[in-house]
């Protein structure tokens, strides 16, 4: 017997990694998937990693795009999120900061149990058809270019599909879903902070709102993650 979920239950998340063409060559894209259980509708964004602060931009950038909050967010055991899950007994002890983050936005942080992914099955199957739907068979000339390809899709397609299992349009069953959701009641960045991943281009500059901003050169070709707090900008290189 399928389990339908009722408005109010957890907003499931995820990652998922694939390789995307950008700017011509091959590099490895983590996708973060929230997946709305009563909807079915997708927040998805890019990123050059998937440490704590990629799992953090990627809730709040859910809560905007919902323009709300969940009583409850769902999540797998990752080392950034989870630092210990007794299989036994269930008793989870959940990281610091992420138990900060949640106080912050008022949600509450429940684990999935351990090896067993069919508990949070919605969102890994919404990280399968991004992958099939958004991203297979597609390049892109910058990965600016990637992230408003997203919005677009999120809006244009997965929004606008009838879906498999409610034969209803996500967008026309999220009206239900909405009241459900907490208000954002103008709340900043956990952190006042913007992540965005980058790739420095060929005149070793990184784009951020249509400006450019210079690095090392030796940086050329490179993913960075780029964290913009209160008009600070920084450029972070990530280790392959």
């Amino acid at each position: 017997m399928r389990f339908e979920t009722p408005p109010r239950k957890p907003l499931p998340i995820d990652f998922g990694s694939r390789h995307i063409t950008i700017d011509g060559e091959s590099v490895k894209v983590f996708l973060f998937v929230a997946t709305l259980g009563y909807s079915r509708r997708h927040c998805v964004r890019a990123f050059c990693h998937e440490h704590q602060s990629a799992w953090f931009a990627g809730l709040e950038g859910a809560f905007r795009h919902f323009n709300g909050v969940p009583e409850q967010v769902l999540l797998d055991n990752a080392r950034a999120l989870v630092d210990h899950h007794n299989e036994a007994n269930r008793e989870v002890v959940f990281n610091e900061r992420l138990s900060a983050f949640a106080r912050y936005w008022g949600f509450r942080p429940v684990a999935c149990a351990p090896y067993r992914a069919r508990t949070k099955g919605k969102d890994e199957r919404g990280v399968d058809y991004v992958k099939r739907n958004a991203i297979a068979g597609r390049t892109f000339a910058s990965w600016a270019a990637l992230e408003a390809h997203l919005i677009w899709w999120m809006r244009e397609i997965a929004d606008q599909r009838v879906h498999g299992t409610t034969g209803e349009l996500p967008a026309v069953r999220f009206v239900a879903e909405q009241a459900s959701l907490q208000p954002l009641n103008d709340r900043v960045p956990f952190e006042q902070a913007r992540e965005l991943s980058r790739r420095v281009q060929r005149d070793a500059t990184v784009e951020v709102d249509i400006n450019r901003y210079s690095v090392p050169w030796r940086l050329i070709g490179d993913p960075v993650q780029v964290s913009v707090t209160d008009g600070e900008l920084r450029v972070h290189h990530v280790v392959p």
